[in-house]
């Protein structure tokens, strides 16, 4: 190998590159990527992408870490995988970008208030206390989730709706109380909280 290959090599091989290998979900393909753009071009949101994922992939291997993991890119993705059928490559991009939002997020360098973010935040922590969603909990949850006064003006724009879901017995104001919950609750917290001191040990963020 030449001197001018060595280098391309070293300078390919950053450690961002190595982390995202190391600590993202299948981030292990990113080096495949070949930047056709399909992946952008077959996006249904691609117009609305800060950073397409051809574009994340290759400041990926440039070593932008601060600029991929701060991006709201990842949370764009609806998972239509549209992206991994027209790869020509078959790269797993959905599992990428997902794994990528994962990570920033838990290094809590993801954009704050990104509404993606904020809403898959609200259903995990609703669905892990009893193993099922309580979409009235849920509901009121992001209502508020700006505060209360203008949690009461979404609440007061959506009164129709709520009573037209009383009226055919789809909600019922005595689950904020309880709602439906699981069998074995407390099994299924544990199952979670062992899952996430696997996940961190693995990522190496233990």
């Amino acid at each position: 190998m030449s001197d001018l290959n060595t280098q391309a090599v070293a300078r390919y091989k950053n450690n961002f590159l190595k982390e995202v290998e190391e600590r993202v979900e299948d981030g292990h393909w990113v080096k495949m990527c070949m930047q056709c753009g399909v992946c952008a071009g077959s996006c249904p949101l691609g117009p609305a992408w800060q950073h397409s994922p051809q574009k994340i992939f290759m400041m990926i291997r440039a070593g932008k870490r601060e600029e991929v993991l701060s991006s709201d890119s990842m949370w764009m993705c609806t998972s239509c995988y549209n992206c991994i059928v027209r790869c020509p490559r078959k790269l797993p991009i959905t599992h990428i970008m997902h794994g990528l939002a994962n990570y920033a997020h838990r290094l809590d360098m993801a954009p704050k208030g990104q509404p993606t973010r904020e809403i898959a935040r609200l259903f995990w922590n609703n669905l892990v206390k009893t193993g099922r969603v309580n979409e009235l909990k849920f509901s009121l949850a992001m209502y508020f989730k700006d505060g209360v006064v203008q949690g009461v003006k979404n609440a007061m724009a959506m009164q129709g709706i709520g009573l037209g879901l009383m009226k055919a017995k789809r909600l019922n104001p005595m689950e904020i109380v309880g709602g439906h919950t699981c069998k074995g609750k407390a099994d299924i917290q544990k199952i979670v909280a062992k899952a996430r001191e696997i996940e961190d040990r693995r990522r190496g963020l233990a």
